[in-house]
């Protein structure tokens, strides 16, 4: 088999024969956030009128807007962000589309009937590929985001430890991404905190939270690409993610 050009592979990339998909969220002072945290906040360092040069400082959380969670985030000892090897911010991209599920259970909790409904359909979950969880939360306003109820609950789908294991030791995938800021869903993480995302993160992977515009990519059939900084011992940082995939003729 002989080596691809991949000079010219990036030109059909660029071709109007495929879509380039944002997935992220702009970082600002309104971005959708974990209610526990503070947004963003800026102080400019130097302007025009006194430097001639425009720099600000930026402050926020490091699982701020769309972020990276490595196993740091929740496992001592895991990897940092700088040990994130460049093969794991590019995958193939499966989104798993539950929107009719959580319009009835907002807590709900994707299930591996779920993703064997999915397989039935697209074919087997191929290793080493990022599996989406498409909800449709991502479109709601930051002040919805946390999903708080009344009594200020919180409420948000997200995976089931079972879906995970099967994600992660039968179909061998690279890496899970979701719209909401927390892996596992509002009811688990009131009744056995997060059980999911420690059970994910001590498999040594990374994961992606709070994506947007997965309704804009296709099921099966797009590359996704996470890039975030060489973070020295960093926990997580805000990512930007995209999808590119053949334009529907």
């Amino acid at each position: 088999m002989g080596k691809i050009d991949l000079w010219e592979l990036i030109r059909e990339l660029k071709s109007p024969d495929y879509e380039w998909v944002e997935l992220s969220f702009e970082v600002s002072e309104e971005t959708p956030h974990f209610s526990g945290f503070d947004a963003l906040t800026r102080k400019q360092v130097l302007n025009f009128a006194e430097h001639g040069a425009n720099t600000q400082c930026y402050s926020m959380v490091s699982q701020y807007g769309t972020h990276v969670d490595p196993p740091i985030h929740f496992i001592e000892g895991g990897r940092a962000l700088h040990e994130v090897k460049l093969s794991e911010m590019v995958f193939p991209l499966c989104v798993i589309d539950v929107t009719d599920k959580v319009k009835d259970n907002i807590d709900y909790a994707l299930t591996v009937d779920d993703l064997l409904d999915w397989e039935s359909k697209y074919g087997r979950i191929p290793a080493d590929s990022f599996v989406a969880m498409f909800t449709n939360w991502s479109k709601r306003t930051p002040r919805e985001y946390d999903g708080k109820d009344a009594d200020g609950v919180i409420h948000n789908p997200g995976w089931s430890k079972e879906s995970i294991r099967f994600l992660v030791e039968e179909r061998k995938i690279g890496a899970i991404g979701h719209e909401p800021a927390d892996t596992d869903p509002g009811s688990v993480v009131r009744t056995a905190g997060w059980e999911a995302e420690s059970y994910y993160l001590g498999f040594d992977k990374i994961q992606i939270e709070m994506l947007r515009n997965l309704d804009l990519a296709p099921p099966t059939g797009a590359i996704i690409f996470c890039t975030f900084p060489i973070l020295k011992d960093g926990t997580g940082f805000t990512a930007r993610c995209f999808a590119v995939f053949p334009r529907k003729s």
